[in-house]
């Protein structure tokens, strides 16, 4: 009896721990299963395969020892490098992997079966904790205590000949979802010869026009009682599934069955389908998505034009088979280890491989996408960017890598490590150079309105999707927008208002600048005034066409934050060209410049202390606010602006600030004789703020959180300097997640929830949200709905992402709600 030892974890992929094969081959137990077998070249076979696979999990040796005695005997033979060797060579093969195992080991290789097992389920029990299986947890947020199971099982073998096969199927396409059978397989091969990509496999389903090399084809009855049993385990565990599967001899063995790794594409399509055909309900619909698999489908895509235009110029390098959908362009890398530096250096890159490895994880998350020389749609780089959301093209046989010298070759044309290549792993295209990109089909779809065309099953499963989450969530969504391209972009994507416009952004503007520095460098407040007056009439146009594309919809609008150095030039050369621009003295601007400038400008005279400071420049600003949304009312819309004064740490702060805005709102509104709400908050980013938080919810409206800096000043990390470190602490465990990515809720988290707590506490009707980068994060929006805030704030283009994380949090709530009844 030979069996196989695997890996048992409740969540795996291809290649993420080890696996041990043809356990129990010694050199008696060898021949005995060529007499059962009555093929010595199949028993050598997999007895050399056994000896390499214990060599490297069990006894660490490095594969590149047995691949390179492979080559080195197939040299000696003249025999081709795709060539297989026969029973005489096998034999020789067999004598060099023990005797190069044992050298390297530098122990005897067990000839006992049952020693030979220990050894390998305590192997495969260590590989939880190798770097690749580390690696992965960290990319898809599994828990390290989870741990593995082992499982051993019976060997059956697909490298008997060519009645035999082994091979991969996924019930449904992984790659675009659509309701279809697709896989691959090899003849006469075991299950690491399809992961490993060493050998491009034929796929499952006849082709068309039909080439005979499916197993279709070659195997029909087998091919028939595949397809069937695929249909009863998706029936049966409701899901579309990975399956892996051998044929010994034309009989079906199934090894393995688990969920399948999909795109972001496929994961909406499938349970959106699967849940119309009644295989699942709902609410599982919305379970099955990952949120952060939404982004996959708002990536950009390049364009048909721009392709047809750089084939036309000779720049369509090679085609491989499209494993990961999207567009994807960078720099070409040969190593996983120069794809993090590049990655470092803020560099694009194509991570290029003859094919990948578990070893390459880290490479791949780092590189834009991924293309492999061998290896086909079910290979390891296929299924791990799938899982990624990268785009990946794989078997790509026209090309030629050369490692050593950084480099690879495509017919005559010769590509160095550093130049940019483009790939398209919807359709397998390579092309020379970085291609032009258009917006996906999904984001075309949101911004027209409606799908242009014939109906797109993504774009339908989307919409669908979409209508059933915002059915179920409880928070409220809306943007971080600036302009008013902003909120038109953001009413597309399910914006139920604006959360945070930053007045500042638009101060930047090149036309405005010079006016913006006039007025900082005002020697007096007449001075600084008549500055503003030449600011006012622009940002009243701003704050009008934002309120006006929001028609209806709540606009918080912050006031002026950052210090005032930071809109002024910091180098000589900078300095007199400004001076020259106002008629002033180079000497003047230094002077002003150095006069602003703090060792930690951050902590400094910014937000609402420049406010109480200088209270003309928030004057001015409420102002154009309430002037625009007169007007606009004037006109029958309905502008709904709520002014938020940010960085208050203390109550009086607040206090102060809620008095000047409510006299500048009054006046214009008497003026204009309009009426509108008065809703005006702050921005809690100061921890002091939150243990105060009853204090000034007794005159605030609403609390945004503002967790960028509220993090920043938590943890007392810089967002500027702390990447240094951060990362360091991560590997170490020092830190599980960086905190400005995923909200930190023992420390973070516990200010958010106290202020929320004695806000609402101290006033019931008090708004309370976050704008905050966390309001785009899953995890954290998960966290934000479990203590009570009512909306989240983030860019447009994780809105979708938003809204979903927010449905699942209310599914789980109200799951956890029904365990506590039960078990009351």
């Amino acid at each position: 009896l030979l069996v196989s030892v695997r890996s048992g974890a409740r969540v795996s992929m291809p290649g993420m721990m080890d696996t041990v094969l043809n356990l129990g081959l010694n050199d008696a137990t060898v021949e005995g299963l060529a007499r059962r077998s009555g093929n010595r070249r199949f028993a050598l076979d997999c007895y050399r395969r056994f000896l390499q696979m214990f060599g490297d999990v069990v006894l660490g040796i490095a594969g590149e020892e047995y691949a390179a005695a492979l080559e080195d005997r197939k040299k000696a033979r003249g025999i081709r490098a795709d060539a297989d060797l026969d029973e005489e060579d096998l034999m020789a093969l067999v004598g060099e992997f023990r005797t190069l195992t044992e050298q390297i080991s530098r122990k005897d290789f067990p000839e006992n079966p049952v020693e030979q097992l220990h050894q390998a389920i305590a192997a495969v029990f260590r590989s939880w904790n190798n770097q690749r299986a580390i690696a992965y947890r960290e990319i898809h947020h599994i828990p390290a205590d989870w741990g593995t199971a082992v499982t051993v099982q019976a060997m059956v073998f697909g490298n008997q000949g060519n009645q035999s096969a082994t091979g991969v199927a996924f019930t449904r396409d992984p790659s675009t979802g659509a309701k279809r059978f697709y896989g691959e397989y090899l003849l006469n091969a075991q299950g690491e010869d399809v992961v490993a990509g060493i050998r491009t496999p034929d796929p499952l389903v006849q082709r068309t026009p039909a080439d005979g090399s499916s197993l279709e084809e070659k195997m029909p009855e087998v091919y028939a009682r595949l397809i069937s049993t695929a249909d009863k385990l998706e029936r049966h565990y409701r899901d579309m599934l990975d399956l892996e599967f051998t044929i010994e001899q034309e009989k079906l063995y199934l090894l393995q069955a688990r969920p399948g790794k999909r795109t972001g594409q496929a994961s909406v399509r499938m349970a959106v389908e699967m849940a119309e055909e009644g295989i699942i309900g709902r609410e599982e619909a919305i379970r099955r998505v990952d949120p952060d698999q939404l982004q996959m489908l708002l990536n950009p895509v390049f364009s048909e034009e721009e392709k047809q235009r750089v084939i036309r110029e000779g720049g369509l390098l090679a085609r491989g088979r499209n494993a990961g959908p999207g567009a994807a362009a960078g720099k070409v890398v040969f190593s996983p280890e120069q794809a993090v530096a590049f990655k470092k250096k803020g560099e694009k890159t194509i991570l290029v491989r003859s094919e990948t490895s578990p070893e390459d994880i880290a490479g791949m998350k780092a590189a834009e996408g991924i293309l492999t020389a061998r290896g086909g749609m079910t290979s390891h780089a296929a299924v791990v960017a799938r899982g990624m959301g990268k785009s990946c093209v794989v078997g790509c046989s026209e090309i030629r890598i050369e490692s050593d010298t950084r480099q690879m070759t495509v017919g005559n044309r010769v590509i160095r490590e550093g130049e940019e290549i483009s790939i398209d792993g919807s359709t397998g295209e390579v092309f020379l150079g970085r291609l032009l990109t258009r917006e996906s089909v999904v984001h075309q779809a949101l911004m027209d309105g409606k799908t242009s065309g014939e109906p797109n099953p993504l774009v339908e499963s989307f919409t669908t999707l979409m209508k059933w989450v915002d059915s179920t969530r409880r928070l409220r969504v809306r943007a971080n927008a600036d302009t008013p391209e902003n909120a038109r972009e953001a009413l597309a994507y399910g914006a139920e208002g604006i959360g945070l416009a930053r007045t500042e952004h638009m101060f930047f503007a090149l036309e405005r600048i010079p006016t913006v520095q006039e007025m900082i460098l005002a020697s007096t407040t007449e001075e600084r005034r008549q500055a503003l007056a030449k600011l006012l009439p622009m940002q009243r146009e701003d704050f009008g066409r934002i309120l006006e594309a929001m028609d209806g919809l709540p606009v918080t609008i912050r006031l002026l934050d950052p210090p005032l150095h930071e809109f002024l030039p910091r180098h000589s050369k900078a300095q007199e060209k400004l001076a020259k621009t106002l008629k002033v003295s180079p000497e003047i601007v230094k002077a002003k410049v150095e006069s602003l400038q703090e060792i930690n400008p951050m902590l400094g005279h910014r937000g609402c202390r420049m406010g109480i400071t200088y209270p003309e420049i928030y004057r001015t600003q409420v102002q154009a606010i309430f002037e625009a949304a007169c007007a606009l009312k004037r006109k029958g819309k309905d502008p709904r602006p709520e002014v938020m004064i940010p960085l208050v740490g203390i109550p009086e702060e607040f206090k102060r600030l809620r008095r000047l805005v409510v006299q500048e709102a009054e006046r214009i509104m008497t003026r204009e004789s309009v009426r509108l709400p008065l809703i005006i908050g702050t921005m809690m980013e100061i921890p002091r703020a939150c243990l105060v938080a009853s204090e000034i919810a007794a005159e605030a409206d609403f609390f945004s959180f503002g967790t960028n800096d509220l993090t920043q000043m938590t943890f007392g990390y810089s967002r500027d300097d702390s990447g240094g470190f951060l990362r360091a602490y991560q590997e170490l465990g020092v830190l599980e997640d960086d905190p400005f990515q995923v909200l930190d809720r023992s420390g973070v988290g516990r200010l958010v929830e106290i202020a929320t707590r004695e806000g609402k506490k101290r006033r019931s009707d008090l708004k309370v949200g976050i704008c905050g980068e966390h309001g785009g994060d899953p995890r954290s929006v998960q966290f934000f709905h479990s203590v009570g805030l009512d909306y989240v704030s983030c860019s447009s283009f994780r809105l979708p992402i938003a809204r979903l994380a927010a449905a699942r949090a209310a599914l789980e709530s109200g799951r956890n709600q029904t365990e506590r009844k039960g078990r009351a």
